[in-house]
C-alpha cells in the first residue's frame, strides 16, 4: 500500500520581527482575531465535545495539551497503543492539529485553540500509514465517542476507494461531523481530493490574513467552507523544535480550525445532530468569490459568532448529501439521475394557465404519437443496417478483454516536497524533508524568549535544532 500524504502546503518564510506582541505564540495566532474567536468563547468553549484527530499521534505531554488529550488508538503496530505520542519526529503534525483545535492557552507564550475547552482524542496511524489505516481509524473514531473526526490529510488519487467511502459513511450514519483539507498545489494536487472530495464530508479550502482565495490551496466544486490557513502557529514535540511551536501554511490548519469550530456550535447546540451542526456552519458562512457556492470559498469565509447566534431553519438530512450523485463507476458512466426529471417545469399562477398546463400535457404525448408513426414509416423505407464487423476492437465494440470497470486504487501520493517550518520570529527555526529526500539544513538558532513559570524548557532557550528523522507526514 502507498504511503499516506498529509496535505498541508509548505510553510511561507517567516522573517524575525521586532520585539513586540508577534513574537509572542499568541501574537501569532492571528485568525483568532480574524474569526473572532474571542467574542465566540464568551458563548463557548467547547465543554463536552470530543473531537478525534487521525493523524500520527498527539503529544500528549505538550503544555497547551496536557489534560487535553484522552486515551485514543493506534491503529497499527508501529503507532502508540493509546495514540499519545506523537510518532511523526519531522513535523508533529498531528500535535499541531490537536493544538490547533483545542490548544488549553494560558498566557501568550500559549496556543490557545478554537474550542480550549474541548477534548482530543487521538488516533495514530504511526509515521507511515495506509488507506486501510485510515480507514480503521475513522471507524474507530466513530464508535468510539468522536462528534467531530478532523482529517487533516489526502490523497493523490481522484476517487477514494470502497472501503474508504463506506468509512466515511459508517461516520456519518454514527452522528459524526467529518471535517478535511482540500489539499494543497505545493504538493501537486490539482483538485480537490479524497477523502475530502467524498460526499458529506466538510471540505476545506483556505484564505490568507486579508481574506482572500489562498493561491496554496486546491478548489473544486467539492469545496464546502473557507478557512486561515495562511501563517498558522501550532505546537509540536520538542523534538521536532526546539521552542516547541511551528509555523506554516496550508489546508491542515484550515481543517483543524473549522473542527475547533464544529465543536464549539456542538457544544453550544447539543441536542442538534451532525446535519444541522453542518447546515448551521454553511448557511453562516460570509459568501466570497462568486455569489453563492463557488469552487474556492464554497459556502463562504467560516463566521463562527454567526454560528453560534444566528437563527438557521432546520433541516432534515446531511445538506452536502442532497443531490450528490456518486462519481462514474466506469470510464464514461453517466452519473446517477443525469436523465431524470422534467425539462421543463411550468408553473400555475391562475385558470387559464391551469388550461395551458393542461393542454401541455396531454399534447406532448400526442405529438410524440405522430412523431413516431413517420420515424417508422421512415424506417421502413431504408435499406437494412450493414453486418457487424468479425474483427475485434471494431467501431462500437470493447477491445478484447477490457473489463466493465476500471480499477480504482485509493493508494496515497508521492511525499510531498521540503517544508520548512519556522518557530516564532526571533527563535530557533526548522527545516523539513519529505521521506526519503535529503534533510534541508537548519536555519542558525537564536535566542527564544524565556519559558513561562511552571514549564520548565518550554520553548527551549539556546538548545541546537533536531538531527532530521527518517519519515514526514508533512508540516
Amino acid at each position: 500500500m502507498l504511503a499516506l500524504c498529509v496535505a498541508l502546503a509548505p510553510a511561507v518564510t517567516v522573517a524575525p520581527a521586532p520585539a513586540q506582541a508577534a513574537d509572542t505564540v499568541r501574537g501569532l495566532q492571528w485568525y483568532l482575531d480574524y474569526l473572532k474567536i474571542p467574542a465566540a468563547h464568551k458563548i463557548t468553549k467547547g465543554a463536552g465535545v470530543v473531537v478525534a484527530v487521525v493523524d500520527g499521534g498527539v503529544d500528549a505531554s505538550h503544555p497547551d495539551l496536557r489534560g487535553q488529550v484522552l486515551p485514543g488508538r493506534g491503529v497499527n503496530a508501529a503507532a502508540a497503543p493509546d495514540g499519545r505520542r506523537d510518532d511523526d519526529t519531522e513535523l508533529g503534525h498531528g500535535t499541531k492539529m490537536a493544538g490547533i483545535v483545542a490548544g488549553r492557552g494560558g498566557g501568550e507564550m500559549r496556543e490557545l485553540g478554537i474550542a480550549p475547552a474541548a477534548k482530543i482524542l487521538p488516533v495514530s496511524m504511526g509515521a507511515r500509514s495506509s488507506t486501510d489505516d485510515v480507514v480503521l481509524a475513522v471507524r474507530w473514531a466513530a464508535d468510539n465517542g468522536a462528534d467531530v473526526i478532523n482529517l487533516s490529510l489526502g490523497t493523490a488519487q481522484a476517487v477514494a476507494s470502497p472501503d474508504l467511502v463506506d468509512a466515511i459513511n459508517y461516520a456519518l450514519s454514527k452522528d459524526a461531523v467529518v471535517v478535511a483539507s482540500a489539499g494543497n498545489v505545493e504538493q501537486g494536487d490539482r483538485q480537490v481530493t479524497p477523502p475530502a472530495n467524498i460526499p458529506g464530508v466538510v471540505a476545506v479550502s483556505g484564505f490568507d490574513k486579508r481574506g482572500g482565495f489562498f493561491a496554496g490551496s486546491v478548489q473544486g466544486p467539492e469545496t464546502v467552507i473557507a478557512s486561515p490557513m495562511d501563517g498558522i502557529v501550532g505546537p509540536v514535540p520538542k523534538g521536532v523544535s526546539p521552542n516547541g511551536y511551528t509555523l506554516g501554511s496550508g489546508t491542515s490548519s484550515a481543517a483543524a480550525i473549522i473542527s475547533g469550530v464544529v465543536a464549539l456550535i456542538r457544544a453550544e447546540y447539543p441536542k442538534l445532530d451532525a446535519a444541522n451542526i453542518i447546515n448551521r456552519l454553511i448557511r453562516t458562512a460570509r459568501d466570497a468569490g462568486p455569489a453563492g457556492r463557488d469552487p474556492q470559498f464554497g459556502f463562504g469565509r467560516v463566521d463562527p459568532v454567526a454560528a453560534l447566534t444566528r437563527s438557521v431553519p432546520a433541516v432534515t438530512a446531511n445538506p452536502l448529501l442532497e443531490g450528490a450523485a456518486p462519481g462514474p463507476t466506469r470510464p464514461g458512466a453517466a452519473r446517477p439521475g443525469d436523465d431524470d426529471g422534467p425539462a421543463v417545469e411550468f408553473g400555475v399562477s391562475n385558470k387559464a394557465g391551469a388550461i395551458v398546463q393542461v393542454g401541455l400535457c396531454l399534447g406532448v404525448p400526442i405529438i410524440a404519437l405522430i412523431v413516431l408513426l413517420v420515424v417508422l414509416r421512415r424506417r421502413k423505407r431504408r435499406p437494412p443496417p450493414a453486418a457487424a464487423s468479425p474483427y475485434p476492437g471494431a467501431p462500437g465494440m470493447p477491445p478484447p478483454g477490457w473489463p466493465a470497470t476500471q480499477p480504482t486504487t485509493a493508494g496515497y501520493g508521492p511525499p510531498p516536497q521540503p517544508v520548512p517550518g519556522y518557530g516564532p520570529p526571533g527563535q530557533p527555526g526548522h527545516g523539513y524533508r519529505p521521506s526519503g529526500h535529503p534533510a534541508q539544513s537548519y536555519p542558525p538558532a537564536s535566542t527564544a524568549p524565556a519559558p513561562p513559570p511552571g514549564a520548565s524548557g518550554w520553548p527551549g532557550s539556546g538548545q541546537a535544532p533536531p538531527p532530521p528523522g527518517p519519515h514526514q507526514q508533512q508540516q
